[in-house]
């Protein structure tokens, strides 16, 4: 059996089945096989509780296009996302899957000129996906209008809760008629996400769980070098040259980066094809059978299109770009390192991005060792090493005798040496060439560079600097000696961390809570008129991620 037909077991029709062949999709994730079926029924609410990384997206997406069959002007759908850039992603992968449906997605976020989206949605749209503060920003100018939507999803709960979103999920709620369907998709459930479920949702509403896997990366070897961005791609050179039989993937962020850096590599005479959303069925086909068949020895891929990509021998995975999720890093440098073979993981990290690499060693609980990019000595020496094992396997197959004619007559014309010699020359003066190289300047990451917390505890509470660290230490083990200027207002203080100890310390703090704030979170930005001013408050109260967005639009 097809194993798309799994999905079509499910419930979904020829235009979906359609839209997944074409991304690559194969059969249905654990969410999605829990969810769809019931969100086609159309009967109850949904809790959805699965990693980050499983599909989500998906779940909740697929059996929402089913029901919306073309477009008819007015909003259908609205999804709330805690970020501008999850909100382009989702965006993104929901318009992939309307492929076949007169279906139009819009994504509205802070940052990005409120007038464009205005005009979009006036021209009509069908499924917004939206941060809360933009959302509740266009509500209040009149111009998106909820009290008709059939459908409220709320995707990455419990980063909103974290986030400080709940009072705007229900400012946006009170907008929508109540006989809309309620979808709430999260990697964990805290139990204000589920006072706001009980407030809100059909009283018979659902609660499917997917048990979370442990991550694991246990035949690879993982390791990470720190470029700068200019430099990403000739140290993707280096590291293809220096391997005798380089045969992996290489992973970007967007489409764009896909294509340039394939076309890049094509330019410098690599075997390289390409993976992303907007290429053809057929097209992909044909791709994976050359890379299947080592016809090309490199594939550049973004995540969603390598979906579906089955091969055991991969020597190498390459994290272009760094993934945004633990799950995400897994995924991708799990395709290597199979079928009891090790293999390696490669990933370029820039000086702003060491942050992001420790929580992915923290998440996978795994070490990913730092090494030096290998200099353009190192390249040209493991070239010819290359050159001569080559020739010295053409020796051993001994398949030369209509070339030792040739041979006889140019050894007339000089030493062996020499016209030896002559020969590497002519065929590989340019790869053993040193000026023929990029020179890469070494990038230096910020490693020990500090994370400022914000502590929802103060003078208010008897709180003194040494309080403070007294309470952190106990609380988390970290060294006294880590925290530095520490500060005491009235209602809050601040401390500087290490970015590894903060981690650690937001961590162990995560459930805990002052009313309705956290307890421990990472500091806002300081505003350069008043340091001694919270950031993180307004008046000792949080600042609402709303007027953040709001400031960012003015």
């Amino acid at each position: 059996m097809n194993k798309l037909e799994k999905f079509r077991e499910l419930g979904l029709g020829d235009k979906t089945i359609k839209a997944l062949s074409k991304k690559g999709f194969e059969e249905p994730s654990p969410i999605q096989a829990l969810t769809i079926p019931v969100l086609l029924k159309g009967e109850k609410d949904v809790i959805g509780q699965a990693q980050t990384g499983t599909g989500k997206t998906a779940a909740f997406a697929l059996p929402i296009l089913e029901q919306i069959e073309k477009s008819n002007g007015t909003i259908r759908a609205i999804i709330l996302a805690p970020t501008r850039e999850l909100a382009i992603q989702v965006a993104e992968e929901t318009n992939s899957f309307a492929s076949e449906r007169k279906v139009k997605v819009l994504p509205v976020y802070g940052g990005q000129a409120i007038d464009q989206q205005i005009r979009q949605i006036k021209r009509g749209v069908d499924i917004v996906v939206g941060t809360p503060g933009r959302i509740i920003d266009l509500i209040k100018r009149k111009i998106l209008k909820l009290d008709n939507i059939d459908y409220f999803i709320l995707d990455e709960a419990d980063e909103m809760l974290n986030m400080g979103f709940i009072d705007d999920i229900e400012e946006i709620l009170s907008y929508t008629k109540p006989e809309k369907r309620m979808l709430f998709f999260s990697a964990t459930m805290p139990k204000e996400i589920l006072k706001i479920a009980e407030k809100h949702m059909r009283k018979d509403y659902e609660v499917l769980k997917v048990k979370a896997k442990e991550l694991t990366t246990n035949l690879t070897d993982q390791i990470y070098f720190e470029v700068k961005q200019k430099d990403k791609f000739e140290a993707l050179c280096r590291i293809i040259d220096l391997e005798s039989e380089f045969y992996g993937i290489v992973f970007c962020r967007t489409k764009n980066d896909v294509n340039e850096v394939t076309g890049k590599l094509n330019d410098r005479g690599y075997d390289a094809g390409e993976l992303h959303g907007d290429i053809t069925q057929n097209y992909r086909e044909k791709t994976l059978k050359r890379f299947k068949k080592k016809n090309i020895t490199i594939l550049v891929a973004t995540d969603v299109a390598a979906r579906g990509i089955d091969v055991n021998d991969l020597t190498h995975v390459v994290n272009y770009s760094v993934p945004q999720e633990a799950e995400s890093y897994v995924h991708r440098i799990g395709r290597t390192g199979r079928a009891g073979k090790e293999g390696t993981a490669i990933t370029f990290i820039t000086p702003s991005e060491y942050k992001r690499l420790l929580q992915i060693k923290k998440i996978t609980k795994t070490e990913i060792r730092k090494e030096k990019l290998p200099g353009i000595k190192d390249v040209i020496i493991s070239r010819k090493h290359r050159i001569k094992e080559n020739i010295i396997q053409n020796l051993k197959e001994n398949e030369m005798s209509e070339f030792k004619d040739l041979a006889l007559e140019l050894l007339k014309e000089g030493t062996p040496e020499e016209v030896l010699a002559a020969l590497l020359k002519l065929n590989y003066e340019d790869v053993l060439d040193s000026s023929n190289y990029n020179e890469i300047q070494e990038a230096t990451v910020d490693n020990t560079g500090k994370t400022r917390l914000f502590i929802a505890l103060g003078k208010v509470d008897k709180m003194t600097p040494k309080k403070i660290v007294d309470l952190i230490v106990k609380e988390s083990r970290v060294s006294s000696s880590k925290i530095k200027n520490v500060e005491v207002y009235e209602s809050f203080s601040f401390m500087n961390v290490p970015f590894a100890e903060a981690e650690q310390i937001l961590e162990i703090f995560a459930k805990r809570r002052k009313g309705r704030k956290p307890l421990v979170e990472k500091a806002k930005t300081r505003s350069r008129s008043n340091s001694n001013s919270n950031s993180n408050s307004d008046s000792g109260k949080k600042e609402r991620p709303r007027r953040r967005e709001n400031n960012r639009k003015k």
